[in-house]
């Protein structure tokens, strides 16, 4: 089979292209699922594109196409009907549209259309050859999405394509060939292909993975046991200042048993916002301190960093355990002296970033790894920390609810502990949905609470403008806000910032030195401001529920009553936010509702590439179900070793460590 290089039109610049968004072969770009899709085989009437609606639309050019200009911006603009209406249409920063356009030329267009003060508008449409369902790939700079299309076409066209599944796996449950699924993935003949072809490719790696994992668990490392004593936990419970839930002290009890094995602990803690997880790791760290060990959390943030410091002290220095902090904004010789005591021993419990796996932090016998928000950390990274010791008890912490049912196929390899009661107290947030019209009177409510003290987050879903032209950006909401709020002290975090820049940002905020902090979803975890009492979010619409519940639980960490604001037109799927508050109800009707691909937001890098590739709740039963059967049964022994050998071949491929030892 040809290499990318042998196609024609891949010189060296659009191989460096490709190979900085990790494509360096023709597997690796076959791998490349589009997307997204565009299908004309349908498209609607200009009449039916109403706000909100993203599609093909076909008409004629109703007038001739004009081009106009103001504040230093130019666009054309178009009017596209039919006999049942019309709508128009404009182009910013591509005058070139008006040669292309002419009155009565009949034209097929993809866009989204939206309403603005001055009426309904498709901003940016592309013209679209009609009768097709046009493949669309994620962006590599330098490399356009036809010569992308015409690469994979040709590949598909010539590449001897494996099957890792065996054929008495693939007709047993009914699954599409895989060449066929490649194909009818990139380009499909009609959606019901496609969704064929996306669940065999989706079936496919959860079941290798689950098979990779199941790997991991089973070559689990021996470990030092911990001789966890029960007066231990007891004289930890004794220093509370409230007594801790049930569910905490049952977790905390799953924990001490792993303590004591002698099989290394690999245990994930998960809960909803505020069900004392962080307590839970306080605990796990006092018992091994206790016996003489180390133990080490690692944290996202410098911040979060500095607040478990902060927690840990006022809870384990009063039971003679001494804790210290390693950051990256350290000093040099802050640093050094860091990594003395955690060489030397005298910092049992150690805390911190991304510093604690940089080279010369040595531990003295490092007995248990914690990482909190496990899903900001890859698992390279959370190998390099447990790496720091000999096999070390390893809990990974997750404020985001996973339904059982997923959270058993992407973390096969943990013992799964759920922190599923709240303390006593603590009062939920109301959530409320506001539409445009009453932004004013939000606006007002913002003040008033600035006024009693409090502090407010503007969460927008893009950073600047231009990105997507009928969404508010974080750039836009600060200018805005600066007006309208004025004179209020508002600021701004995101994730393009220079890490320096955004830790700032957010240390002003936790100070206090903000009212209003305009930011990405780079706040939805990581940050506890117990001031703040409104989280108002923009465009609710395009995030996820389990997201959206992330967000509001930033705010109602202190004893004030606290608000959520989703700003969007009310629908069902958003009511769910106002109806409760429970993350893990949310969490399975985000899962219904989007699929696992869309409910896990953004793949991590080094984490479980493609697992999910929209997965549904039904389709991760059923790979469930399906790994069970095969695992268990003598009649497929011969399946379940040709699948355990593909399993973790795909994912060494893809730098992933699952052994433990």
């Amino acid at each position: 089979m040809r290499e990318l290089d042998q196609i024609k039109g891949f010189g060296p610049k659009r191989m460096e292209a490709l190979a900085a968004r990790g494509i360096t072969s023709a597997s690796d770009l076959l791998e490349r699922l589009p997307v997204g899709y565009r299908d004309t085989t349908r498209p609607l009437s200009p009449a039916q594109m109403t706000d909100g609606t993203e599609g093909c639309f076909a008409g004629f050019i109703v007038n001739k196409p004009t081009l106009q200009r103001a504040r230093g911006m130019q666009w054309v603009s178009a009017v596209v009907g039919d006999e049942w209406g019309k709508i128009r249409c404009m182009w910013f920063n591509q005058s070139w549209m008006k040669d292309r356009l002419h009155e009565t030329q009949h034209v097929v267009l993809y866009g989204r259309a939206v309403r603005k003060k001055n009426g309904l508008f498709v901003i940016n449409p592309t013209l679209e050859e009609p009768g097709r369902i046009t493949p669309v790939y994620a962006p590599v700079p330098g490399v356009g999405q036809k010569p992308l299309r015409d690469a994979v076409q040709q590949l598909l066209e010539e590449y001897d394509i494996p099957d890792d599944l065996p054929q008495s796996f693939v007709e047993r449950y009914g699954l599409m060939d895989r060449r066929a699924a490649l194909q009818q993935a990139h380009f499909p003949t009609d959606m019901q292909s496609l969704e064929k072809a996306k669940e065999r490719l989706a079936f496919e790696e959860l079941i290798l993975y689950q098979f990779a994992v199941a790997d991991a668990c089973a070559h689990r490392g021996e470990a030092r046991p911990i001789a966890v004593q029960a007066e231990w936990m007891e004289a930890f419970f004794a220093r509370l200042p409230y007594a801790p839930t049930g569910a905490q002290r049952r977790v905390i009890e799953e924990v001490a048993a792993d303590l004591r094995g002698t099989r290394a602990m690999a245990r994930m803690v998960q809960g909803d916002v505020g069900c004392g997880k962080t307590l839970i790791a306080l605990c796990a760290l006092y018992l091994c301190a206790r016996a003489g060990g180390q133990g080490a959390l690692m944290a996202p943030t410098e911040i979060l960093a500095e607040q478990h410091l902060q927690s840990a002290v006022e809870l384990l220095a009063p039971l003679g355990v001494t804790c210290g902090l390693l950051t990256g904004k350290m000093t040099a010789a802050e640093r050094r002296r860091a990594r003395e005591a955690i060489e030397s021993g005298t910092w049992q419990v150690v805390i911190g970033t991304h510093a604690l796996i940089s080279e010369g932090v040595n531990f003295a016998r490092l007995d248990l790894v914690i990482t909190d928000e496990q899903h900001r950390f890859g698992v390279r990274q959370r190998t390099k920390l447990e790496e720091k010791g000999m096999s070390p008890h390893v809990m990974v912490m997750s404020a985001t609810p996973i339904p059982r049912s997923l959270a058993l196929v992407l973390y096969g390899d943990l013992d799964l502990s759920t922190v599923d009661e709240l303390p006593p107290g603590r009062t939920p947030v109301k959530t409320r949905i506001v539409p445009e019209e009453k932004r004013e009177g939000l606006y007002a409510f913002i003040r008033e609470q600035a006024a009693k003290g409090r502090q407010a987050y503007v969460v927008c879903p893009l950073v600047e403008e231009g990105e997507n032209a009928d969404q508010r950006s974080a750039t836009q909401e600060l200018e805005e806000l600066s007006r309208a709020l004025a004179p209020l002290r508002v600021g701004m975090v995101h994730g393009r910032m220079k890490k320096p820049e955004k830790e700032d940002a957010l240390a002003r905020f936790y100070e206090g030195s903000l009212d209003v902090l305009v930011a990405t979803t780079v706040i939805e975890v990581g940050v506890n401001v117990p001031n703040a009492t409104v989280m108002v979010i923009e465009g609710a619409e395009r995030f996820g529920l389990a997201q959206l519940h992330q967000l509001r639980g930033r705010v109602g960490r202190g004893a004030q009553e606290s608000w959520c604001f989703l700003m969007a037109e009310p629908n069902e799927r958003l009511r769910t936010l106002v109806n409760t508050n429970d993350g893990f109800v949310i969490a399975q009707k985000d899962l219904e509702l989007r699929g696992a691909g869309e409910f896990l937001g953004t793949r991590q890098h080094g984490q479980m590439p493609a697992v999910v590739l929209g997965g549904d709740a039904r389709l991760i039963a059923r790979a469930r179900e399906a790994f069970l059967e095969v695992s268990r049964l003598d009649t497929y022994a011969h399946e379940r070793c040709v699948l355990s050998r593909a399993g973790k071949a795909r994912y060494a491929r893809s730098g992933i460590r699952f052994a433990r030892n």
